[in-house]
């Protein structure tokens, strides 16, 4: 059954004090409930209709959790301003289809048990989209909330898109001297009433009065400018200062995220470093990784290259240096091996660490594994594709008569007699020849000069036994490179990176010769 409460007193949004109707709307599908508010009427600031003049809604939602893609919506709660100034207040649990984790349960106080009952989000979908639809959208944290929206209404086959207005936003740029912005700030600094906190409809009224009391405090065409000009700017994160990005090229380069206490977030590479930088910000609402970096991100650094070879050899030493958050790939790795073995020994491979490699010559040097559990379980695979003896591969123990795999009919028998000892390592050196690691083809140091036409910027990139020494955009600092002792570290995705780009596009790339010279000759550092 439907249930209508008609109250008076509630503060409008024009000239004089209107009298505002507040509807309770329920179906068969959502918990019908009635609200009791008792706002205090208030004179409103003159002129702010024009911020209703499209509608606004004031919303908020609780969820289970963080994770855009993971989670649910457990709570819509929101309130509707009409363009006469009527307000309509609308909310509904949810069933999210998910356990609600305990400490989302203390926090917010919404149970599993309230939410077993309550529709799924497909049955309200309808009925909140049309309330929605071609308003303005007011949240807190805003990116969140408009985030999960997106992202429900498209499981259900409806696009949603909307102006978005972040009172997280409005209160720094309204407020720059006050250090917190969060809701319980907000809600302490503006002496604004909530009897329940972490929920929906609650949280949704407090920002209506919020609103309401920053135009008296500040004056409705301050407060209206700065709405405005926020809704004119890029969507950026809330904790990002407003001209933090301003000077960003679309340009190649690399860029980092930094969040609280320096720490870094994230480290990316682009040839456009402006367009990929704002696109973690305008598609957070599809990837759970950007919806995390927008909430969590303070500061932006980046470094312009002339190309993409400089951004992606300077983005894989960061990732190692900074050891971001939320990067998976090209991480750190100090365990890095390789197997040494040559088909005239009659040893077993041997184990060898990256670092006491000599790439100048890597003919008995069969593949770069990550650790030394993944080596053993590779040449392991290597043994039973080819029916290779383990004994022989130092796999398994010593001993007399024939191995356990040759029992399994996994061996030939080379362990035995069955099989003589050059036969078997014909087929390992075959097996291993796939692994094989590529030999420096250089006789020395070498620089990659990169030129960036466009922007007249030039740079060489110095390199000596795959190893990424640095980069360099003078001539002085070239010599300098020159004279400094090889202290290079061997990197696996750099190594991936150079044999790609050197076999690939070897007759594109210019390649200076700096192995120290003779004397009375000079390494070639023409074109500057």
């Amino acid at each position: 059954m439907n249930r209508m409460q008609l109250q008076r007193g509630v503060s409008g949004f024009s000239a004089s004090t209107l009298s505002n109707t507040i509807k309770i709307l329920d179906s068969s599908r959502i918990a019908a409930r009635t609200h009791s508010n008792s706002c205090r009427a208030a004179t409103t600031p003159p002129g702010s209709a024009r911020l209703l003049d499209a509608g606004v809604v004031y919303l908020d939602l609780e969820t289970t959790g963080a994770t855009v893609h993971f989670d649910r919506i457990t709570e819509i709660g929101l309130v509707e301003i009409g363009p006469d100034g009527s307000a309509e207040e609308w909310s509904a649990l949810v069933n999210p289809g998910r356990r609600i984790p305990l400490m989302i349960e203390t926090l917010t106080g919404i149970t599993n048990a309230m939410v077993a009952d309550a529709a799924p989000f497909e049955a309200v979908a309808k009925a909140l989209y049309e309330r929605l639809e071609g308003k303005l959208l007011v949240a807190h944290n805003a990116r969140f909330d408009y985030g999960f929206l997106r992202n429900e209404f498209s499981r259900v086959g409806l696009r949603y898109l909307s102006r978005v207005l972040c009172t997280v936003k409005l209160s720094r740029r309204l407020y720059p001297q006050e250090r917190r912005h969060n809701l319980d700030s907000l809600i302490a600094r503006h002496d604004i009433e909530c009897t329940q906190r972490h929920r929906a409809l609650a949280n949704a009224r407090v920002l209506l009065e919020f609103t309401r009391r920053v135009r008296i405090d500040l004056g409705d065409e301050r407060v209206l400018a700065t709405a405005q000009a926020l809704l004119a700017s890029p969507s950026l994160p809330a904790r990002l200062a407003p001209d933090a990005l301003d000077d960003v090229p679309d340009a190649p380069g690399v860029y980092t995220f930094f969040g609280d206490n320096d720490n870094a977030l994230y480290v990316g590479k682009s040839v456009t470093l402006r367009s990929r930088v704002l696109a973690h910000f305008s598609g957070d609402h599809k990837v759970a990784k950007d919806m995390r970096i927008a909430q969590e991100v303070t500061r932006v650094e980046w470094r312009q290259t002339a190309g993409e070879l400089g951004a992606l050899l300077i983005e894989a030493r960061m990732v190692k240096r900074l050891m971001p958050v939320h990067n998976r790939l090209l991480r750190k790795n100090d365990d890095l091996c390789t197997w040494h073995w040559g088909p005239l020994t009659t040893l077993a491979p041997q184990l060898v660490s990256a670092g006491e490699i000599d790439f100048r010559t890597t003919d008995q040097l069969h593949g770069l594994f990550r650790s030394r559990t993944r080596a053993t379980r590779a040449l392991r695979e290597i043994a039973e594709a080819n029916g290779l003896c383990p004994r022989l591969l130092g796999l398994e123990k010593g001993g007399s008569g024939p191995c356990f795999s040759h029992q399994l009919k996994k061996c030939r028998g080379a362990c035995c007699g069955k099989e003589t000892p050059a036969s078997h390592n014909l087929r390992l050196a075959n097996a291993l020849y796939q692994l094989r690691i590529e030999s420096w083809p250089f006789r020395g140091r070498i620089g990659i000069r990169e030129t960036d036409r466009r922007r007249d910027r030039t740079e060489i990139h110095v390199i000596d036994r795959w190893c990424y020494l640095g980069t360099v955009d003078t001539e002085a600092e070239l010599f300098d490179a020159l004279d400094a002792r090889f202290d290079g570290i061997f990197d696996l995705d750099t190594y991936q990176l150079l044999v790609k780009w050197l076999r690939i596009k070897r007759h594109e790339i210019d390649v200076i010769d700096l192995a120290r010279p003779e004397v009375g000759n000079t390494p070639d550092a023409e074109s500057w």
